[in-house]
């Protein structure tokens, strides 16, 4: 029998997983269906699953979208459980010459359902520089 902590180790590989090959029914397997996301992209709070915006957002990218969580440290109690990480993502948007990484950091909240871990809460961000320009440090790596 695994520990709460491998086993929410594996809710997060099966994550990275899940967005490298773009399964959408995998990656929102590891969501509960009333899960609040603060994510990257506007709106500032996203709730509940989004197969088909899932899916357009995967479209948009050319081959896979290599996903890594860094540095995580994972804390669980019974029922509930948190962790927090640094996330980095690698991708060709679609029709663009070359591709990107982007660093940012994420928190996740963890219930523990009939036995299975589900992440009920997800945030992540990107820092921004605080010089009056706002700009997204997007530059920024470990």
């Amino acid at each position: 029998m695994t520990s709460d902590i491998e086993q929410i180790h594996a809710v997060v590989t099966d994550v990275e997983a899940a967005m490298e090959t773009k399964d959408v029914t995998r990656l929102l397997a590891r969501y509960a269906a009333d899960v609040v996301k603060y994510d990257l992209a506007p709106p500032l709070r996203h709730t509940g699953n989004d197969p088909e915006g899932l899916a357009r957002w995967f479209a948009g990218f050319d081959g896979p979208v290599y996903y890594k969580v860094t540095d995580l440290e994972i804390t669980a109690g019974e029922d509930v459980a948190f962790c927090h990480g640094l996330n980095r993502m690698s991708s060709t948007p679609t029709g663009s010459p070359e591709g990107f990484t982007l660093w940012f950091r994420m928190t996740a909240g963890l219930r523990k359902e009939n036995g299975t871990w589900l992440i009920t809460h997800e945030h992540t961000s990107t820092p921004f520089h605080m010089d009056g320009s706002f700009l997204a440090a997007t530059d920024l790596t470990p």
